[in-house]
């Protein structure tokens, strides 16, 4: 199996910084399979959608809204992915969860319990 554990939510006001970190664990040879890591955010009254991917070999896209803003980068020695964000506007308020996808599991989609990032003044 596989567990993602997210950290790095908070409050933060419009115009800063926040870096949250996702870390998998569990078996090696699931882990070493994974090969797209990705954030999404679930906002109130709205859909989940992605924020931003990357792939094992460093392949990454962005949601709209975050280009420019945010960026995502891997770790592949500590199972870890990473999305720093900029320039937080209070639109970007949601609870952002990890998600991957195990080959080794038959493609099972496997998702964090999400930490919340609060943009306010």
């Amino acid at each position: 199996q596989v567990q993602l554990v997210e950290s790095g939510g908070g409050l933060v006001q419009p115009g800063g910084s926040l870096r949250l970190s996702c870390a998998a664990s569990g078996s090696v040879f699931s882990i070493f399979s994974i090969d797209t890591m990705g954030w999404y955010r679930h906002a109130p009254g709205k859909e989940r959608d992605l924020v931003a991917g990357t792939t094992r070999g460093g392949s990454t896209n962005y949601a709209d809204s975050v280009k420019g803003r945010f960026t995502i980068s891997r770790n592949n020695a500590k199972n870890t992915v990473y999305l720093q964000m900029n320039s937080l506007e209070p639109e970007d308020t949601a609870v952002y969860y990890c998600r991957v996808v195990v080959p080794a599991l038959g493609g099972k989609e496997i998702w964090g319990k999400g930490t919340l990032v609060t943009v306010s003044s």
